[in-house]
């Protein structure tokens, strides 16, 4: 039996203590078992479900989906205390530091007229607490991890605030045409087609930038909107009496152009 104080309510040095037990001796066997690769999905997972509560406006489904995070985080930081490495409370001093070192308006002397003041002296100071001499470097220094989208969306950031950039979205979205024309191109003449789709992508995701527009949420929204059209597609077809897998495109192109119209 575990020597382990059950209380009505726990606080962070519990759940350490909890998250200690189950990866020590005659704890959890699978829990003593993971490694920062085989639970790194699940980490991806639980964000995921934050942004999920996030959305529905829930405080109790986000308290619970914060708490699933903070035991990753938790988790992570045992792993890491047992090699030696650092513990939480090395975890909690790196980001307490990056704080007050990334306020300087209000740890130090330094004084701003607003947010966007705020946001560019945060960019200056992580260029140089991250070692970027070169506006590469900071390019470089975009997580690969990140969704697609979202990666294209902060290198383009980035180049824009070095000056490199359209200078209204007219700009950004004749470049559309032209990656999209491009295209056409490589399929007709058997290029590679996937490097040109790439270069359009990543042209949308510009002028998503300069829309103000999420590229993530928009493709969301786009998704949700043709799973919808789709569903009352196969709603109407399923009143005359018909199937969509018994039906030739034409046929579903036209009860498709009807739905648009409802």
């Amino acid at each position: 039996m575990i020597d382990f104080e059950y209380k009505s309510n726990y606080d962070v040095e519990d759940l350490r203590r909890i998250v200690a037990v189950l990866r020590g001796e005659g704890g959890c066997p699978w829990d003593r078992e993971q490694t920062h690769e085989s639970i790194r999905r699940e980490f991806i997972e639980e964000v995921y479900e934050v942004v999920e509560a996030i959305d529905e406006g829930s405080p109790e489904h986000l308290r619970e989906e914060l708490g699933d995070v903070l035991l990753q985080v938790v988790f992570h930081a045992s792993i890491e205390k047992d090699a030696g490495r650092f513990d939480l409370d090395d975890v909690a001093d790196g980001i307490c530091k990056k704080l007050i070192l990334r306020h300087p308006h209000v740890f130090g002397g330094v004084t701003v007229s607003g947010s966007e003041e705020v946001l560019q002296n945060w960019d200056k100071i992580k260029r140089v607490e991250k070692h970027q001499a070169t506006v590469t470097s900071s390019l470089e220094s975009v997580a690969k991890s990140l969704p697609a989208l979202w990666r294209a969306e902060k290198i383009r950031k980035k180049a824009a605030k070095a000056g490199f950039d359209w200078v209204s979205a007219e700009g950004a979205l004749d470049k559309i045409d032209e990656e999209a024309g491009e295209l056409r191109e490589a399929f007709a003449s058997g290029g590679d087609t996937g490097e040109e789709l790439g270069d359009l992508l990543f042209s949308c995701v510009n002028a998503a930038r300069f829309l103000k527009k999420d590229p993530e949420e928009v493709l969301r929204a786009a998704s949700d909107k043709f799973i919808a059209r789709f569903s009352r597609m196969e709603s109407l077809a399923a009143q005359r009496g018909l199937k969509l897998e018994d039906m030739g495109l034409e046929e579903m192109d036209a009860l498709w152009e009807e739905v648009k119209r409802i």
